[in-house]
């Protein structure tokens, strides 16, 4: 899998709220100022070629769908952000979090046992 651009995981944040969409629904759903259809066309194009998305022709129109999960791209940022910045180590992912967001005690034992629960 590759790394998003922030245009690229923008799009991708669409598609996977909406599911599925031509490039107009995409752009109906961007903020303003909202890029040229073109502009996203070519991206959506991009993404494909990357083997994030793919289509189905009704003539010269696109439907566009994901075909990597939110889930699956999460998964593979974190491992980068663990790999590429705290060593493979949660805990420093953890810690530093901790003292960026000065969390107390009792905010991180939750977060703790809500991955307790996610890990069972």
């Amino acid at each position: 899998m590759r790394e998003l651009t922030r245009a690229e995981e923008q799009i991708m944040q669409i598609l996977w709220d909406i599911e599925k969409g031509f490039v107009k629904d995409i752009l109906e759903k961007m903020s303003e100022p909202k890029p040229a259809y073109n502009t996203v066309s070519t991206i959506v194009r991009i993404l494909e070629r990357k083997g994030f998305v793919s289509h189905k022709a009704y003539g010269k129109s696109h439907e566009y769908f994901p075909i990597v999960s939110k889930d699956e791209y999460r998964s593979f940022s974190i491992k980068k952000l663990l790999s590429g910045y705290f060593n493979d180590s949660f805990s420093r992912l953890a810690s530093f979090f901790a003292k960026d967001k000065d969390l107390d005690v009792k905010e991180i034992e939750k977060i703790l046992n809500e991955v307790k629960e996610e890990s069972k």
